[in-house]
C-alpha cells in the first residue's frame, strides 16, 4: 500500500478525502441533497486537512515523537484511559489547576468551537440535513437515515436553529476573557506576540461576530445585507481553516495526543522511577529517562558529564550543574533544594 503513494502525506490525504467522499455519497443519498451554498466551507476544510497532515507528519517523523506515539498507542487500553480522556479533552482538568479564570475561558472557547464543528462539518459534507415533509415540522436526516421529526417552532427546533449562535456567544465570551488577561497580565504581556498570540483570537472573534450578524440580519433586518455578510463570514472561516494547522490554534486538533502523554507518564511511573544521580530525588520514570538518552543519541547529542548523563539529573540539579560550569564551583553537589523547587503552576 505504501508503495502506491509518493509519501505518507499523499497516502493520508488520499485515504481521508476518499473516506469523506464516500461518507458524503452515503449521507446525501447519492449526492441528491448537496447544499451548494456550503461549497466554500468544503474547499476550506479539504485545504485544512492537507495542512494538518503536513504538520502532523512533519512532527511525527521526529525520533522522540515516534517513540511517544508508538508507546502511546500500546497504552490506549489502560483502564484509566476513559477518565484521562475526559479530564484532558472534556473537563480540562489540567487547566483547572492554573486557576478558575483560565479554566472558564478555555471551557467557553473549547466547547464553543467543538459545538460549532459538530454542527458545521456534518452540514457541509451532507452527513446531516433537514427536510420539511409537512408544514411546521422538520425531519432530521443523518447519514441518509430519517432520525427524528420535530416541530419547527418547538424547543428542539429552537436549539438546532440556534446551536451556532450559542457556540458563537460562548466563543466571544471566552475570547474576550483571554484578550483581557493577555492585556493585563504582566507575564503574558512579556511573552506574547501579535501574530502568534493575538491573531488567532481575533480570527475566532471575527467568525463569531459575523455569524451572529447573519442571524441578526434575518431576525431584525428582514434579510438586508445577508448575502454580503454571508460571504464575509464564509471567507473568514476559510482563512481560519487554512491558517489553523500552522499557528497557535494547531494545538486544538493535536490535543487528543495529550491522552498518550498522560498514559505514558502514569504507566511507566507506576513501574519504576528514576533517581537523580546527585540528590537521589525520584523525578521521572526510568523508561522516560532511558528514552530521552536514546533519542539524544540518535540525534548525536551526547550530554555525558563525569559519571552521569545530564538526562539523569532532576531539573533543579541540572540547573545547578549549568551554573557550576560558569562558576567553577560544583553547585549541583550542594544538598540544598531551591526555594521554588516544588512550586506548582
Amino acid at each position: 500500500m505504501n508503495n502506491a503513494f509518493a509519501s505518507k502525506f499523499a497516502k493520508s490525504m488520499f485515504l481521508t478525502i476518499s473516506a469523506i467522499v464516500i461518507l458524503s455519497f452515503i449521507g446525501t443519498r447519492m449526492f441528491t441533497h448537496v447544499d451548494l451554498n456550503l461549497y466554500g466551507y468544503m474547499v476550506g476544510t479539504v485545504v485544512f486537512i492537507g495542512g494538518f497532515f503536513y504538520r502532523f507528519i512533519a512532527w511525527g517523523e521526529r525520533p522522540p515523537t515516534k517513540i511517544f506515539i508508538k508507546k502511546g498507542i500500546k497504552l490506549l487500553l489502560r483502564k484509566s484511559t476513559p477518565k484521562t480522556s475526559v479530564e484532558q479533552l472534556a473537563t480540562y482538568r489540567f487547566i483547572w489547576n492554573r486557576g478558575l479564570y483560565r479554566w472558564t475561558q478555555h471551557m467557553l472557547v473549547g466547547w464553543g468551537c467543538i459545538l460549532s464543528c459538530l454542527v458545521t462539518f456534518p452540514l457541509v459534507f451532507g452527513w446531516m440535513y433537514f427536510t420539511m415533509p409537512e408544514n411546521g415540522y422538520y425531519t432530521v436526516v443523518g447519514m441518509g437515515i430519517d432520525i427524528m421529526t420535530i416541530k419547527a417552532d418547538g424547543p428542539l427546533g429552537y436549539l438546532f436553529y440556534n446551536a451556532l449562535n450559542i457556540s458563537a456567544i460562548m466563543v466571544i465570551a471566552g475570547v474576550c476573557m483571554m484578550l483581557y488577561r493577555r492585556l493585563k497580565n504582566m507575564q503574558a504581556r512579556a511573552e506574547q506576540t501579535f501574530v502568534y498570540d493575538f491573531l488567532p483570537l481575533y480570527l475566532l472573534l471575527f467568525i463569531s461576530v459575523t455569524g451572529l450578524a447573519l442571524t441578526f440580519s434575518n431576525m431584525f433586518l428582514h434579510g438586508w445585507g445577508h448575502p454580503v455578510m454571508s460571504l464575509i463570514h464564509q471567507y473568514s472561516v476559510i482563512v481560519t481553516l487554512i491558517y489553523l494547522p500552522f499557528g497557535k490554534l494547531a494545538h486544538i486538533p493535536f490535543r487528543p495526543l495529550s491522552v498518550f502523554a498522560r498514559n505514558y507518564r502514569e504507566h511507566y511511573g507506576e513501574q519504576s522511577m528514576k533517581e537523580c544521580k546527585v540528590c537521589s530525588e525520584k523525578f521521572v520514570s526510568t523508561e522516560q529517562s532511558q528514552d530521552v538518552v536514546a533519542v539524544l543519541g540518535i540525534n548525536n547529542m551526547e550530554f555525558k558529564k563525569e559519571n552521569f548523563h545530564l538526562a539523569e539529573l532532576c531539573l533543579p540539579c541540572r540547573r545547578k550543574y549549568r551554573i557550576a560550569q560558569f562558576s567553577g564551583f560544583p553547585t549541583h553537589e550542594v544538598k540544598v533544594k531551591e526555594a521554588n523547587q516544588n512550586a506548582k503552576g
